[in-house]
């Protein structure tokens, strides 16, 4: 009689939340960093953000490497969340891909190729 083994989920769930937890940290030492380097406003917009609203400021990674963060700041810029959302809406468009993801195939059958030939016999 085969028994089958249960995930255990315990032990998924303490990796996933330390995976998170590494992510979040990360994620805050160069936010933090860069939100001392640079003035409170959306590099786009212009708009200004206090104590109160500042979770709306993000940092964008200008060569869209979220692991490229050098100490002095250049790969940032700091976006609210309306701008840094349109920002990687349009290097989507335009690039087709984020870096790091699989390359779109593009269709090779060409299926109106051959149709002179196919059609000189039907004159």
């Amino acid at each position: 009689m085969p028994t089958s083994k249960s995930p255990n989920t315990a032990k998924l769930d303490r990796v996933v939340a330390e995976a998170r937890r590494n992510a979040e940290q990360h994620e805050q030492g160069y936010r933090e960093q860069a939100l001392k380097l640079y003035p409170w406003i959306c590099g786009r917009c212009a708009r200004e953000f206090t104590r109160t609203n500042l979770q709306q400021l993000t940092v964008h990674h200008k060569d869209h490497n979220h692991d490229n963060n050098p100490a002095d700041g250049s790969n940032w810029e700091l976006l609210c969340i309306y701008c840094h959302d349109n920002e990687h809406s349009r290097y989507m468009d335009s690039a087709g891909r984020m870096p790091g993801s699989e390359p779109e195939l593009s269709a090779t059958h060409q299926p109106f190729a051959d149709l002179k030939s196919l059609l000189k016999g039907r004159e």
